[in-house]
């Protein structure tokens, strides 16, 4: 939609809302930023898309530069740092060969936005570190988005399964789509259900519900994986406390209920099967029209790769570019994270992806016993880096945007 008059001025009191916080209380600003990632109510305007979460970035950013105190570069992860500046710098240069060098400013942007956020939310909560605060916006925030997709179970959904001959929604809410709302709860059951085991309490127990049975309704395989790898980690940092994520299995398992009513008819058995069984990619390729299949993309994504093997056929070119491999009429991602790089950057931007994740997982590590935001933040990308082999959630800055909110809290937390 193209920006009028009333949701400038919504903009806009987001972003004197955003710089008041970061002057005079960060937390709050670490948290208006956190709660914001998935309500885009996204415009058009002066050849870009603003937002909510933009307009609130960009106030808490200016607010940050209105404060006396000292910023603490000195905790900021430098190597972290060096990774976000050289994904930036190769996603530049991937422009030398494309032929649409507006979506390679376009991507470069993009990746600039995420490091400013992982930037903005770790100042924020290393100058006023209230963790409460944090829990209570990210819960609120999994709340609001696990509600707008329980509508679509009676509003429509925009995706379905095929079972026994019956349909059965895949809910997305204030989402893209099903799979990127899988992305976005596994994050947030990382966040949550790390501080759920070391804090234990009704009201967390009960948003680990909601998110489970809202991530068994989006029916993504790939988010369940990465929701298992995430509860791996999380077993692993605290051995002795994994009982307590206990609720994200009852919702789980109350989501698949709530499937069964609402096809009724349909064996338990055939459910599973639609959800996990080897024919639930080729319903997915035929109700897809015009995106494909994931094997027709990933072989697109090696083709391209293949033309420009070391600074790639630019970043975001990659959807532009698929009628020269014979998908005409087709135009989304790769559905696999480090094939769509490939493709796009090159050996050099794969190079700074894998240089970039390793310094992260190794900040995370080193903090991972001080604060349950490092465990938390530690599991959602070791969920990621799985989830990245079958789909591009980096793709979708409501997914990357919480991934950002993790890292940088969990870079930030001291205790």
């Amino acid at each position: 939609m193209v920006l009028d008059p009333i949701w400038l001025l919504a903009y806009a009191s987001v972003f004197a809302l955003g710089a008041a916080l970061a002057a005079r209380r960060p937390v709050y600003a670490a948290a208006l930023l956190a709660f914001a990632v998935p309500f885009a109510f996204a415009h058009e305007a002066w050849g870009t898309t603003v937002t909510l979460g933009k307009a609130a970035l960009v106030g808490v950013i200016a607010g940050l530069c209105t404060r006396t105190e000292p910023l603490p570069f000195a905790r900021f992860p430098r190597a972290v740092a060096a990774g976000f500046a050289a994904i930036i710098a190769f996603d530049l240069i991937s422009g030398i060969h494309a032929e649409h060098r507006v979506e390679v400013v376009r991507e470069t942007l993009k990746w600039l936005e995420y490091a400013l956020y992982f930037a903005a939310v770790f100042f924020c909560y290393a100058l006023d570190e209230q963790p409460r605060i944090l829990r209570a916006a990210i819960s609120i925030s999994v709340l609001a988005v696990a509600a707008s997709a329980f509508a679509d179970l009676v509003l429509g959904a925009g995706s379905v399964l095929v079972a026994g001959g019956r349909t059965i929604p895949r809910i997305a809410g204030a989402l893209e789509g099903p799979n990127q709302l899988g992305g976005y709860l596994e994050i947030a059951i990382a966040l949550l259900g790390a501080w759920q085991l070391r804090d234990r309490s009704r009201a967390g127990a009960f948003v680990l519900a909601i998110a489970g049975a809202a991530l068994a309704l989006a029916f993504s395989r790939a988010a369940l994986v990465g929701t298992a790898v995430a509860l791996l980690v999380l077993a692993w940092t605290e051995r002795e406390r994994i009982a307590a994520a206990w609720s994200i299995a009852a919702g789980l398992i109350g989501g698949y209920a709530i499937a069964l009513l609402d096809v009724r008819g349909i064996s338990p058995l055939a459910l599973v099967w639609a959800a996990f069984g080897e024919r639930a990619s080729d319903i997915d390729a035929a109700l897809s029209g015009g995106v494909g299949s994931r094997s027709e993309l990933w072989h697109a994504a090696v083709a391209l790769w293949r033309a420009h093997p070391l600074i790639g056929i630019g970043a975001g070119n990659y959807q532009y570019e698929l009628g020269k491999t014979g998908l005409y009429g087709v135009r989304t991602q790769a559905n696999e994270w480090y094939l769509q790089v490939l493709a796009e950057g090159g050996v050099l931007l794969f190079v700074a992806v894998l240089t970039w994740l390793i310094s992260v997982v190794r900040a995370l590590v080193a903090n991972v016993r001080r604060s349950p935001w490092s465990a938390g933040a530690l599991a959602a990308t070791c969920a990621m880096v799985v989830h990245g082999f079958s789909d591009d959630l980096v793709f979708y800055p409501k997914v990357a945007e919480l991934w950002m909110t993790a890292l940088a809290l969990g870079c930030a937390a001291e205790r």
